[in-house]
């Protein structure tokens, strides 16, 4: 009997073993067949059995470290509750794989990891992954579909967006000795095998076992004990809340996997946590750390200027941003009856003088964000037109008219004139609203309430914005509270909803699907820990949502998202900011990387680097 035979009997004879009849095993093996991967929209790029990824050097050298900034603090590493309960440590995906992971050189390609394959109907009413049976934890347990389960469970019940993402998942369950299959509620959904491939897998036993202490351990809490991984990192010692060292564990099961091989290369991995973003630099600047991801424009203009910059000992360097659409924007809260009307919105635009903030704060790096998907070809542009305005046309009378009359700009502010002609006309939006100016006070026309408005921030990077806009706000009557907490306040207030204005940022993929229910759909406006900060109940988003997840191919996501984000932008749910296209970094020069990196892979830093020790000698400071 050949191998194809083979195969072919050993999997009738799993169908069999789970209550199948055999015809219906030989159909659903036949018209379903068993792949390596799975692709959004469009055909894989690598054949089955590819050695590794084309953008990895797999001459790699293992060994070194490298010592990575994070800002803020950290209070537990249980990846599935994190956000509801606690404040995630960064790296803690490094010590869970994932049934597949991305191909950084395709927009919306995944291989298998721990799944060995994956397999769908045509209509995607279902998917079923095969687990490796090599597949195992740190402590040498067998990883199980038992397990795959329990993550899926746990994460769809802890995990706000998960929630989200997994609402249209029926169930989940063990198909055979290696299979899990998952049920949707609904076909046509595409992108749901891949966010069911993308679940961090953790380890059933371990969780429903007891700590050295010899007390339960619960998936729901706060975790701050070492947690039991699969991983290519363990965690080797952490500080609560200042630092982290995760060491790579040289017994990992899927070191020489196809979609491993060049990754993961460094011995260490250290995370040193600050609170304070100029004490970050200085550290930088004193080699206590390696590298740095600068998020400010000033401190890029104005902070790297030291000596070991002009003798190459640091190197900035700039990677442009290919994989991701964002909008970052002033989010008001909806649920407050102040902030519900969307002319009371429009008028915080207007209110905001982006084109001098650029200039005195930004040293004129930015660019204004006109879109949910800004720097994608997903942004709209112009007037609908085609399919994209007869979708429109299907809720033209639950959408504002100006979606169909007036492409969607940001008021200028390029001259006294203009910022005069903006605060007037915020005054004209807030009065059509019911609120009026009374010994120089913003009130309500009818009870005479003030109109208060708190901008709540966690990073005095976003104080000093908030306190240059301030000013212009209390112009127009209102009266304006600026406050910075800290990290774990600020998810509490959030979680519960207890915040005017905030900053957010929503990142896009170039393939959106199931995580718009849980940004902007009905179903999370009011599901605590949710990314629907805005509180977002619209029938008309949700209907555009729908089509975008739905899409079979890439004209009609790109019709959809284009429809949706003209329903978003001309509902006034966000004061949009400012975006740069490209990610910056500063490093001590001790390492190296693949000659050219990935499309979407930005940086790929840690994951596709390396310690170069003759780079590290030149440096200095340490070896």
């Amino acid at each position: 009997m050949n191998r194809r035979s083979l195969l072919k009997s050993a999997l009738l004879l799993a169908g069999a073993r789970i209550g199948l009849p055999v015809e219906i095993a030989r159909a659903a093996t036949e018209s379903n067949p068993w792949h390596h991967g799975l692709a959004r929209l469009g055909e894989l790029k690598y054949q089955p059995h590819f050695p590794h990824f084309d953008y990895v050097n797999i001459g790699a050298s293992k060994g070194g470290e490298a010592r990575i900034i994070a800002l803020g603090t950290f209070d537990t590493f249980n990846i599935a509750s994190a956000g509801m309960k606690g404040v995630l440590a960064q790296g803690v995906d490094l010590l869970y794989d994932t049934l597949l992971v991305p191909s950084l050189d395709e927009p919306s390609s995944y291989y298998g990891l721990l799944a060995e394959a994956v397999r769908q109907p045509e209509d995607v009413a279902w998917a079923a992954f095969r687990l490796r049976p090599n597949a195992k934890w740190h402590d040498g347990r067998a990883i199980t579909p038992e397990d795959v389960i329990f993550s899926y469970e746990n994460f769809k019940k802890l995990n706000p967006q998960s929630s989200a993402d997994f609402s249209r998942v029926k169930d989940a369950e063990q198909t055979g000795e290696h299979e899990i299959t998952f049920h949707f509620t609904e076909p046509g959904i595409r992108e749901l095998p891949i966010k069911l491939g993308e679940i961090a897998i953790l380890p059933k036993h371990w969780w429903e076992g007891t700590d050295d202490n010899g007390k339960q351990r619960n998936v729901g809490e706060s975790l701050l004990e070492r947690p039991l991984g699969s991983g290519p990192y363990r965690l080797k010692d952490f500080v609560a809340g200042r630092s982290l060292i995760y060491e790579r564990a040289t017994e990992y099961w899927a070191r020489d996997v196809n979609v491993n091989v060049g990754r993961h290369n460094f011995d260490e991995l250290r995370f040193e946590y600050f609170r304070d973003a100029t004490v970050a630099i200085e550290a930088f600047k004193a080699n206590a750390v390696d590298w740095r991801v600068e998020n400010s424009a000033k401190n890029w203009a104005s902070s790297y200027d030291f000596p070991a910059v002009s003798e190459k000992r640091v190197v900035l360097e700039e990677f442009p941003i290919n994989n991701i659409g964002i909008m970052q924007a002033l989010a008001f809260n909806i649920r407050r009856k102040r902030f519900s009307d969307p002319r009371v919105r429009r008028a915080f635009d207007h209110a905001l003088n982006f084109e001098e903030l650029n200039k005195q704060l930004f040293f004129g790096q930015y660019k204004r964000i006109s879109s949910y998907f800004e720097n994608t070809e997903l942004a709209s542009s112009g007037l609908p037109q085609g399919k994209e305005l007869k979708l429109l046309q299907e809720v033209r009378d639950q959408v504002p008219p100006e979606v169909f009359t007036t492409p969607y700009k940001n008021p200028r502010n390029d001259n006294n004139g203009e910022v005069r002609h903006n605060l007037r006309e915020a005054l004209r939006l807030l009065s059509e609203a019911g609120y009026v100016v009374r010994e120089q006070q913003l009130v309500d026309r009818d009870t005479n309430e003030p109109f208060t408005v708190e901008l709540l921030s966690n990073s005095p990077l976003f104080e000093r914005v908030y306190l240059y806009y301030k000013p212009s706000l209390e112009k127009l009557g209102m009266a304006v509270t600026v406050r910075t907490v800290d990290s774990s306040q600020y998810e509490n207030r959030l979680r519960s909803w207890d915040f005017d204005v905030i900053t957010f940022a929503w990142g896009q993929t170039l393939t959106p699907g199931n995580e718009l229910h849980g940004y902007f759909g009905s179903e999370a406006a009011d599901q605590a820990g949710s990314n629907n900060v805005v509180g977002i109940n619209n029938p008309a988003v949700d209907k555009m949502i729908h089509r975008v997840v739905h899409a079979n191919d890439r004209e009609d996501l790109i019709t959809a998202c284009h429809a949706l984000d003209r329903i978003l932008l001309w509902n006034h749910y966000v004061v949009p900011q400012w975006s740069y296209a490209k990610l910056r970094t500063a490093r001590w020069n001790r390492f190296s990387r693949p000659e050219t990196l990935p499309k979407y892979g930005m940086a790929a830093f840690p994951e596709l680097w390396w310690w170069d020790a003759e780079k590290a000698a030149k440096a200095g400071g340490r070896q």
